[in-house]
């Protein structure tokens, strides 16, 4: 089976597998959708779709990406790393040494010139066509989140936008707040391609926004691609076809044939007014700030719509398993650039930006300190606050056994760094806006050469004995005391973690 081929294959692969809930009571895209969905994502439920939202005729479709298994299967795999597997091919692709290697390297490069975006003809995104005084942005069940947003906010767009200068494409998610029914601001931070191409345009720049994707169109909107990487290219390489892309109707842009909605429109280079504040994935309002100003020429929809949301918060929330699709299919990229690092964590309770957990295959003094600054440098990575190293055999995602580590090899007096970078758009702790302190934490054993004494031995029972008890366990009788690996610290460490989740 291949990943879904648009939305609604999707919608019906969720309900088939019993991870989607149809709700048909009327509901109010004004706080209650936020409430009814903050309540199901923190109990691991189903994805949403409402079908009878107060003063639309489009369902709302929500949490599609709420868990780990729900994740996993709109990329049709079995888990995040299998996804990142694919990946990891290309990326270690080679110069072939015989024939097999030579067939097998021309095989990976024909699936890559595969996935370039396709342009058809005609697609279902424009069997409805609504332009000039006909567009109406309440039409539309946008969500308000918050109590403290001062307005609906579409949420889960695909924004694109072509450079001015060199014509590369873009595909940005940022968030859109409603102005008015043809108008909306759009959150370009300042470390986002989309705001680079408004920048560099001298006059009115197009953009299209797409909603309602397949899943991996939709994630690759969030995938932060270095520039010249097309992100519908991605989405190609992962789905295993290319997406399929029309005409915009009144931009001189393509947009995806089998969205649900596109809006299509302009922004001028110099028209700025007040966004926000806005409930944000921090946990905290972020404060108004000044943004572009959208103006919507033409919605073109399919028919019966369904418009997608996702709500953003303190975590955990949906966007949580979008980020760690992002850390789990980036990996064999990141391996490529620093390639002593073992693994990675981007904790979902630092809301990803602010933690780094990396473990690495230490071969010299001051080797952590070296993947600490790698790490800053490195993409959008270089906005993360602190940084944790931790030997190769630390599991990385345990966050009890980092804590150990962090605790039982740290001198703070020797192994923590602090020095100073830009930080995410987002983060209100810095005395200043997109610059302030980083922290390094070097929890790895040290080498004599890094000034430690005789390291000592860490306790572990030999192999030999563990088997044996392994092998014996059932004559114990303790089956009812404590099973193996699933005892009472088992079930304590367990406790702890679920609640670091939460």
């Amino acid at each position: 089976m291949a990943p879904p081929s648009d939305l609604r294959d999707w919608i019906a692969r969720l309900e088939r597998d019993g991870e989607l809930v149809r709700i048909g009571t009327e509901v109010d895209a004004r706080l209650e959708v936020t409430e009814i969905v903050d309540r199901t994502v923190k109990a691991g439920g189903p994805a949403l779709l409402f079908e009878h939202v107060k003063g639309s005729a489009h369902a709302l479709l929500i949490n599609q990406f709420g868990t780990e298994r729900r994740m996993a299967m709109a990329f049709d795999a079995p888990s995040l790393d299998a996804v990142s597997e694919r990946l990891t091919d290309v990326l270690e692709l080679q110069p072939p040494q015989g024939l097999i290697e030579k067939v097998r390297g021309l095989q990976k490069l024909k699936s890559i010139a595969d996935s370039r975006p396709q342009k058809v003809r005609r697609g279902p995104v424009h069997d409805i066509v609504l332009q000039g005084d006909d567009v109406d942005l309440a039409l539309l069940p946008v969500q308000r989140c918050w109590p403290g947003d001062p307005a609906p906010f579409i949420t889960l767009p695909a924004v694109i936008t072509r450079d001015p200068r060199n014509g590369t494409r873009n595909v940005g998610m940022y968030r859109m707040q409603v102005i008015d029914r043809r108008t909306t601001f759009m959150h370009w931070q300042i470390h986002k391609d989309g705001r680079a191409d408004w920048l560099a345009t001298d006059g009115r720049i197009p953009v299209a926004v797409a909603l309602g994707l397949d899943p991996i169109t939709a994630y690759s909107a969030s995938a932060p691609l270095p520039k010249h990487i097309d992100e519908l290219m991605l989405a190609g390489f992962l789905r295993g076809e290319p997406v399929e892309l029309v005409q915009g109707v009144t931009v001189e842009l393509e947009v995806p044939a089998h969205a649900e909605i596109v809006l299509e429109g302009y922004i001028e280079r110099d028209e700025v007014g007040t966004e926000g504040p806005f409930g944000d994935h921090t946990g905290y309002y972020t404060a108004p700030e000044p943004f572009p100003v959208f103006h919507i020429t033409a919605m073109t929809m399919r028919r019966d719509a369904v418009y997608p949301s996702i709500v953003v918060g303190k975590p955990p929330q949906e966007d949580a398993w979008l980020g760690k699709a992002t850390e789990r299919i980036f990996l064999p990229a990141i391996r490529a650039t620093v390639p002593e690092i073992v693994d990675y964590d981007l904790p979902v309770a630092g809301a990803f930006h602010n933690c780094c957990i990396v473990s690495i295959k230490k071969a010299f003094p001051g080797h952590a300190h070296k993947v600490m600054h790698a790490i800053w440098g490195l993409g959008m990575l270089s906005l993360t606050k602190a940084v944790v190293v931790v030997d190769s055999h630390v599991d990385v995602h345990d966050y009890a056994q980092v804590l150990f580590y962090a605790g039982a090899n740290v001198d703070p007096k020797r192994d923590v760094v602090i020095a100073e970078g830009p930080l995410d758009h987002l983060d209100h702790a810095p005395e200043r806006q997109f610059m302030g302190g980083k922290l390094g934490i070097d929890a790895t054993a040290k080498l004599p050469e890094e000034g430690a004494r005789p390291w000592p031995q860490e306790i572990e029972m030999s192999p030999e004995i563990r088997d044996l008890v392994d092998r014996r366990w059932a004559e114990y009788g303790l089956e009812s005391v404590v099973a193996a690996g699933n005892g009472r610290l088992g079930q304590t460490l367990r406790s702890l973690r679920q609640l670091q989740r939460r």
